[in-house]
């Protein structure tokens, strides 16, 4: 009874397995935990989602996703976010917490230090665009490092050599690193110069992003952004240089939101699929909640769309 109680009410230490053989247990029985702290007027179980910015619409899809797939299952979603910083990323699950949720959805900054960083004892725990952890199992993830192999060797293969990455900073986001790791591949299997990332803050860079500087040490022919909106800030910073896009320079991005096709002319980018991912990372943590599944690592496809930010040059250029 006492190992029962520490897991259905996280309150103690128990190994994997035990925890697994007793949520089987509660499923086989319909057995149901009654909240009875909860404030008055919740009627239904909830889960909690930490994602690194609620205005980014990748993440707003993903929300989209959760939440169409936990109200088919009576659950509500709890959200908190951590503004791309690591030290609060705690604090936001410490938050989802006190709500006694089902499961937690995570969206961190780096797993692999997060996973040594957040509470102790958690409900089950499925990351969303990371990938898994020793302790974190569970994950839904894109390849991020093929997805920024194929963006470049898209640009390679449109003649250009010079090519510039810019992106949030790497300790703010692992999806991002691991984009300039996949740019890094390309650019040396085709014994290109691989230059240093530009880093910028995540919330606060796009707007203030001055390129000046990067364009004439650099001279890049082409510009890879880590993620759309950081694109459409570059194009805003080339024209503030007087340069067009793209017949001075060529710009790429990642995640395929919708403002992307709608700016003349729409951008070239990788298309991640937001939506299906976050209904996926909820189906997978009611399974492992509910059912006892075993924590697995479910990878999403993502595609190219060529859109008209990109231009062929003569190999000579």
């Amino acid at each position: 009874m006492a190992t029962v109680s520490r897991v259905l009410n996280r309150s103690g230490p128990v190994s994997e397995g035990m925890m697994r053989r007793v949520r089987k247990a509660a499923s086989d029985l319909g057995y149901h935990r009654i909240e009875r702290t909860l404030p008055p007027g919740r009627r239904r179980p909830v889960i909690g989602v930490l994602i690194p910015s609620i205005t980014n619409p990748v993440f707003a899809a993903s929300l989209s996703g959760i939440q169409n797939r936990m109200r088919v299952s009576g659950h509500g979603v709890l959200i908190a976010q951590s503004d791309y910083d690591p030290a609060r990323e705690a604090d936001a699950v410490d938050y989802l917490l006190t709500e006694k949720p089902t499961g937690l959805i995570l969206t961190v900054c780096d797993p692999l230090k997060s996973q040594s960083t957040l509470p102790a004892f958690l409900p089950p725990t499925v990351l969303l665009n990371n990938l898994p952890t020793s302790r974190f199992p569970a994950a839904v993830t894109t390849d991020n490092r093929l997805a920024g192999h194929e963006i470049t060797m898209h640009l390679i293969e449109h003649g250009h050599r010079q090519i510039l990455f810019v992106s949030g900073r790497f300790e703010s986001s692992d999806r991002a690193r691991l984009r300039y790791e996949g740019y890094c591949d390309a650019m040396a299997a085709s014994s290109l110069p691989v230059l240093n990332a530009l880093q910028i803050p995540f919330v606060t860079g796009y707007d203030e992003l001055d390129l000046g500087q990067a364009m004439r040490t650099h001279r890049p022919t082409a510009i890879i952004a880590s993620n759309d909106l950081l694109a459409l800030g570059v194009i805003s910073a080339l024209r503030r240089e007087g340069l067009n896009v793209p017949d001075d320079v060529s710009v790429t991005g990642f995640d395929g939101i919708a403002i992307g096709r709608l700016v003349h002319p729409p951008l070239t980018t990788i298309e991640m699929a937001d939506a299906s991912m976050g209904a996926t990372a909820a189906s997978l943590l009611l399974d492992i909640a509910e059912n006892s599944a075993t924590p697995r690592h479910l990878r999403i496809g993502h595609k190219l769309n060529a859109g008209g930010t990109v231009r062929r040059i003569n190999q000579a250029s």
